[in-house]
């Protein structure tokens, strides 16, 4: 199942959902997987991700600055990921140079959790 997701940042980051399934042998838990594509200089608003939510994060093209919690702020490379434990705060994420970047993002969540990502406040 794919459908897009949203653009945020002046629409210099486009977020696209690119898989959506249930986990059969996991009652209530799903699989979403998103491709976040980073225009030259653009970065996410600071966020959280859903209270259940597992990610995998893996650098598909470009370079992803990130920062996870009180983790060190790290550039990603294409072939590179990371992953954030679930209540997670993601307080940097950017395009770190200036060519197009783009990853993919894998959630295991609860499946009555709609909303994936919510800006922090």
């Amino acid at each position: 199942m794919t459908s897009p997701a949203s653009a945020h940042v002046d629409g210099k980051e486009t977020v696209t959902e690119n898989f959506k399934a249930a986990v059969p042998n996991i009652p209530g838990k799903s699989l979403v997987a998103v491709v976040v594509e980073y225009a030259p200089g653009a970065a996410s608003r600071p966020h959280t991700h859903a209270k259940s939510a597992f990610i995998y994060a893996y650098v598909i093209d470009g370079a992803i600055e990130s920062k996870v919690n009180d983790g060190e702020t790290r550039t990603y490379r294409a072939g590179e990921s990371w992953s954030e434990p679930p209540g997670a705060v993601h307080s940097i994420s950017r395009n770190a140079r200036t060519k197009p970047a783009k990853l993919l993002a894998v959630f295991v969540v609860d499946t009555s959790e709609q909303a994936l990502t919510t800006p922090v406040r």
